[in-house]
């Protein structure tokens, strides 16, 4: 696959003999991201902890095997990136639905970072700010506290410099902030349960969970996608690391997998504890702004996010850069002020259409429900189109063979009813 002029890079840290120590750490900080502050909210919509814990423990068979599928096929191809092994394998038509389905979903990934980015801002504002009185009547906030202006401003001044270069260097940093600013999430929202402490916004205990039903638990799958979706960067992982046998990439996978399991499930179990169902779709958004602890982890995951978007940014143009060279066979090579001046513009347009989302969209949840069903392609569709056809194409023992086509379409079903049923509840939330 042709590359983009200056982006064609690998963004991977050690990217000539990646350890399996590196591996399970960049997998994790792929995984642990804005979804970690929905899953509490996941736990009350689904009915409880119970079944919110069975739909992650099957859900994490397909993971697994979706991971495993997927390095399988990149080393069958030599491909380094998700779209070339899809293309590589199941033709070029598939590959540009994969490429379609990569940058939707990356760019509904920024929009989610900047609506988290946003709630924790405006959470710290208040805590500056405190709808006070003045002569026995209510005083508003500051003009500059408002966040439309707050988080534009934070897009321009320091995301936006952070975006516009060819490459982002800082990577390794942030995913060592990253992994920390879940773990400590998942520290505080523990202790608080146990401590109970007073600055709970409410002193009563949480309400009794309604009963599950399988369509509240089926709600959730797209929500647990999105939290546990490392399959994009997968591909690259895989092809930078030294050692790329596949038994050594399924113990990597299996144990970014159950690391991620830990993580998420304490902090959705104790959030849920903690609020009940009323808990926040951002869980951070349910403690006061003025508890110290809080206010570090708000900072701490308000960094690290700060730090994702760019990232994804430059995926993003990558991506934007091969569908349009593509059809040309990218055979003219692009002059440096020429390629500048298109990086500044797209960098500008996608910051831009993002944070007006971001504005106007009022529940990250609604975001995240999107975004699980677009992962459904990446986790459950491409993994199974690709287990399909390398089957279809090796000789193996009938009995083995039917096997892994069978296993193949189930992973393609799951995946299409996760994306249809997604597509349905965006469609009845923005109708209700």
């Amino acid at each position: 696959m042709e590359r983009a002029a200056g982006e064609g890079r690998p963004l991977l840290p050690g990217s000539a003999g990646l350890s399996s120590a590196g591996a399970v750490f960049i997998m994790l900080k792929s995984a642990l991201g804005a979804g970690l502050l929905s899953f509490p909210w996941a736990f009350g919509r689904a009915g409880g902890a119970a079944p919110a814990l069975l739909v992650e423990l099957g859900s994490l068979v397909f993971l697994v095997s979706g991971l495993a599928v997927l390095g399988y096929a990149a080393a069958l191809s030599a491909q380094p990136t998700y779209q070339g092994v899809v293309r590589a394998v199941c033709g070029a038509a598939a590959g540009k639905l994969c490429e379609v389905c990569f940058l939707l979903n990356l760019f509904m990934i920024s929009v989610a970072l900047l609506r988290v980015v946003g709630d924790q801002l405006e959470k710290l504002c208040d805590s500056l700010y405190p709808n006070g009185t003045l002569s026995g009547a209510p005083s508003p906030p500051p003009w500059y506290v408002d966040q439309r202006f707050t988080l534009s401003a934070l897009c321009i001044l320091v995301i936006f410099p952070l975006s516009v270069p060819r490459e982002i260097g800082f990577q390794k940093y942030s995913s060592i902030l990253g992994t920390l600013a879940a773990c400590y999430l998942t520290l505080v929202i523990i202790l608080k349960y146990y401590l109970q402490a007073e600055s709970l916004s409410s002193s009563e205990p949480p309400q009794p969970s309604r009963a599950s039903s399988w369509a509240s638990i089926f709600s959730v799958i797209p929500t647990i996608c999105f939290g546990f979706q490392c399959h994009e960067a997968c591909v690259a992982i895989y092809s930078s690391m030294r050692n790329q046998s596949f038994s050594h990439w399924v113990t990597v996978s299996v144990l970014s997998m159950l690391i991620c399991l830990l993580i998420y499930s304490l902090t959705g179990l104790y959030g849920y504890l903690t609020f009940g169902e009323a808990v926040a779709s951002d869980i951070l958004m349910s403690y006061p702004g003025n508890d110290p602890i809080v206010i570090v982890a708000r900072l701490l995951f308000g960094v690290s996010i700060v730090t994702i978007y760019p990232i994804v940014v430059l995926l993003g143009r990558s991506v934007v850069r091969d569908v349009w060279s593509t059809p040309k066979r990218g055979a003219a090579a692009v002059p440096e002020a020429h390629e500048r001046r298109n990086r500044v513009a797209l960098t500008v347009a996608w910051m831009a259409a993002t944070l007006a989302i971001a504005l106007f969209v009022p529940d990250i949840g609604k975001v995240i429900e999107l975004i699980g069903g677009i992962s459904a392609f990446f986790i459950f569709i491409f993994p199974g189109l690709c287990l399909v056809c390398m089957t279809g194409t090796r000789t193996l023992r009938p009995r083995k063979k039917a096997a892994f086509i069978a296993w193949g379409v189930l992973s393609v079903l799951c995946g299409t009813f996760v994306c249809g049923q997604s597509a349905a509840l965006a469609v009845l939330g923005l109708l209700h």
